[in-house]
């Protein structure tokens, strides 16, 4: 029989129901090495899963960080970018130097920048950001200077109003913001007037936009208008300024006149 099944397939159709019986039989037989094989690669996969899950929320933190460096510096580039422009309009010799500490007190207003004696920072030497003046410098150490800002109640500032040239003092008031005490109540001076360096004194440069005037109080009992004004550079903000040094002019020899 196994002959005549081997050589003319007699049986195959009875091998093939037997099949379907014993099916089951097979499966449990097969199932103690079948169940434990699946149960590893279940589990298996499903820590690699976890475990790549995991990586990848790494991953997204590390790039999430990154982006909000690369945010920081293109800010920061934009900032430098805005002061390299200033400094190409000044026209003048100019350092920037990152503002290293603020004081705490609010009836001073002063920072300290990270360039000292070592970068040749002088006592009064003006300071700038991207957009008007900052103040001076008050004390000075081989790498960092103390810069009083123009809202400290001890700073005086020679000043002219752009649309004129009407010439004052301003003067801070810790306020965040300038007074102008000493133009008359007559005084030609009008509201969003802007003003900027006089150049009197020797000490600010003529012509750095300094803040814009916000308010006007005439006094019947008094002879002096009350006026008020608004740095221009946003003095509680900044981070980088600009140390300036005015560029003396060569003055003609004799053979050149």
């Amino acid at each position: 029989m196994m002959v005549i099944d081997h050589r003319f397939d007699y049986f195959e159709s009875v091998r093939s129901r037997l099949s379907v019986l014993t099916y089951p039989l097979q499966k449990i037989a097969e199932a103690p090495v079948v169940i434990p094989t699946h149960l590893y690669q279940f589990f298996a996969t499903r820590s690699k899963l976890h475990w790549q899950i995991e990586t990848l929320h790494q991953e997204n933190l590390k790039l999430k960080a990154r982006m909000q460096r690369m945010m920081v510096l293109e800010d920061e580039n934009q900032r430098l970018m805005m002061l390299l422009n200033s400094s190409q309009r000044i026209g003048e010799r100019i350092l920037i130097a990152e503002v290293s500490a603020v004081a705490m007190n609010p009836f001073k207003h002063r920072i300290r920048i990270n360039k000292g004696t070592n970068s040749n920072v002088f006592l009064g030497q003006p300071v700038l950001n991207a957009d008007a003046v900052v103040g001076q410098v008050i004390h000075v150490n081989p790498f960092s200077a103390d810069v009083l800002l123009i809202t400290d109640s001890e700073h005086a500032l020679p000043i002219q109003i752009k649309r004129n040239g009407l010439r004052t003092i301003a003067v801070g008031d810790s306020l965040q913001s300038l007074s102008l005490p000493y133009l008359a109540n007559n005084a030609d001076i009008q509201e969003k007037d802007i003003l900027i360096t006089s150049g009197m004194g020797g000490r600010f440069p003529n012509g750095y936009p300094v803040a814009v005037i916000s308010s006007i109080t005439t006094n019947n009992h008094s002879p002096f208008a009350k006026i008020s004004a608004t740095p221009i550079a946003q003095l509680d903000k900044i981070r980088e300024t600009m140390l300036v040094w005015q560029i003396k002019k060569r003055q003609p020899s004799n053979a050149e006149k």
